[in-house]
C-alpha cells in the first residue's frame, strides 16, 4: 500500500474516521480494545497523522463562523451585527451560515472546519442533544449562544452564554398570575421539541402550579410546522385558531415577541382588543415590541451583552487566556400596555 490516509486506517479497522481521530488524540471516551487495534494498524502501516500541517493551516486562518438555527427570528438580527463587529475588531473574518430546522449543526460545523479552516464557532439558536462523543469531534473552540441544552453537560466541552430561559419564562407568567389571570394560554414550540421553547414551556407550567393553577392542555398551543417558526405569521395563525376554538382564557404568553405581535393582530382582527379582552405577553425585548400598539409586556434579553460575551469568551479560549465558561445573564421584565390587572 502507498501513502495511507486516516480513511484507510478507519476502513482497515472497521470504524469511523472520528473514532480513529479520537484514538490518535488519546480521547478518554474510546474503548481500550478498539484503541489498541487502531494504534496497531497505524504502526503496521506507518501512518503519520498530519497534525502539524493541519495545525499550521489553522493557525494561519483567521475566520470565525456563526451557525444560526432560526434565522427568521428577528431577535438574532442585532446579535449577529454585534458579533460581526466584535469579530472584525479583532481582525478576524466572519462567516454566517444558516442551519435548517432539521439539519445537524455538528455535521455542518465539521464540514466548515474542514473547508474553511475555522478558528472558532458560535452556535446561535436551536438546541443541543448531541452526545459528548459526537461533540468531541469538534476540535476547535466553540460557544453555544442562546441555545437550548438538555441533559447533562460537561463544562469542559464548550462555553455557554444565554439568559436562564426557565427562570425568565417563570417570571413573566408569574407576573400574569399575580395580576389576576388564571386562564393563561401559551404559544410555544411543538411538545416533542427539545429547544428553548420547551424550556420556556416548563417555566410556564411551574409558574402556574406555584400559583395554585392547574395547567389546561387545551390552552397549550404549538406553532405550525408548515410556517416559519418564531414569526408573526405563526403567532397570528395559532391565535386565530385558539380564538375560534371558543376556549376560555384571559391572557396568552407567546414565547417570542414576534409571535406575540402576530397573536395581537389576530385578536384585533377578531373584533377584540388588547388588553381589554385578552392580555398578551412576549419574550425577547425586541424594539418592535415597544413600538407596537399596545406596547408588548415582555422579558428583555441583554442582546449586546450576550453577543459581546460570546465573542470575548471564544477568543479567550482560542488564545488560551481562559477555559470554557458558563455565562448566564438576567432578563428584565418590561411591563407594557398589552397586559392588565383583572
Amino acid at each position: 500500500m502507498g501513502t495511507i490516509t486516516i480513511k484507510d486506517v478507519a476502513k482497515l479497522c472497521g470504524v469511523g474516521v472520528s473514532t480513529v481521530s479520537r484514538a490518535i488524540n488519546n480521547h478518554p471516551d474510546i474503548n481500550e480494545e478498539t484503541k489498541t487495534k487502531i494504534m496497531k494498524v497505524i504502526k503496521e502501516n506507518n501512518y503519520i497523522p498530519n497534525n502539524s500541517a493541519r495545525n499550521l493551516k489553522r493557525s494561519n486562518s483567521k475566520m470565525i463562523a456563526v451557525l444560526i438555527k432560526g434565522i427568521s427570528n428577528p431577535f438574532f438580527s442585532k446579535m449577529i451585527k454585534v458579533i460581526e463587529e466584535e469579530t472584525q475588531e479583532r481582525k478576524y473574518s466572519f462567516l454566517l451560515h444558516r442551519v435548517e430546522e432539521r439539519e445537524d449543526e455538528i455535521d455542518i460545523a465539521l464540514e466548515l472546519v474542514k473547508e474553511k479552516k475555522l478558528r472558532g464557532i458560535i452556535f446561535l439558536g436551536g438546541y443541543f442533544t448531541h452526545s459528548e462523543e459526537k461533540l468531541s469531534q469538534l476540535d476547535i473552540p466553540y460557544v453555544l449562544c442562546t441555545v437550548g441544552i438538555t441533559g447533562k453537560w460537561s463544562k469542559e466541552l464548550c462555553s455557554f452564554v444565554a439568559v436562564d430561559d426557565f427562570k425568565e419564562s417563570y417570571k413573566i407568567v408569574d407576573y400574569l398570575c399575580k395580576i389576576g389571570h388564571k386562564r393563561i394560554a401559551i404559544i410555544t414550540t411543538s411538545l416533542d421539541d427539545t429547544s428553548i421553547g420547551l424550556i420556556r414551556y416548563k417555566g410556564y407550567l411551574q409558574a402556574l402550579r406555584d400559583n395554585n393553577i392547574e395547567p389546561d392542555m387545551k390552552l397549550v398551543r404549538s406553532m405550525k410546522d408548515d410556517i416559519e417558526t418564531f414569526t408573526m405569521d405563526n403567532g397570528y395563525v395559532v391565535m386565530k385558531e385558539l380564538l375560534e376554538s371558543g376556549e376560555d382564557f384571559t391572557a396568552v404568553f407567546a414565547i417570542s415577541d414576534s409571535i406575540a405581535i402576530g397573536a395581537s393582530k389576530a385578536i384585533l382582527n377578531a373584533g377584540k382588543s388588547v388588553p381589554e379582552d385578552y392580555s398578551v405577553a412576549g419574550f425577547d425585548g425586541l424594539d418592535i415590541a415597544s413600538y407596537y400598539n399596545p406596547a408588548i409586556t415582555t422579558i428583555r434579553q441583554p442582546v449586546d451583552e450576550i453577543a459581546k460575551a460570546a465573542v470575548t469568551i471564544l477568543f479567550d479560549v482560542i488564545k488560551k487566556k481562559a477555559d470554557h465558561q458558563m455565562c448566564v445573564f438576567p432578563g428584565e421584565l418590561i411591563i407594557g400596555q398589552s397586559t392588565k390587572l383583572i
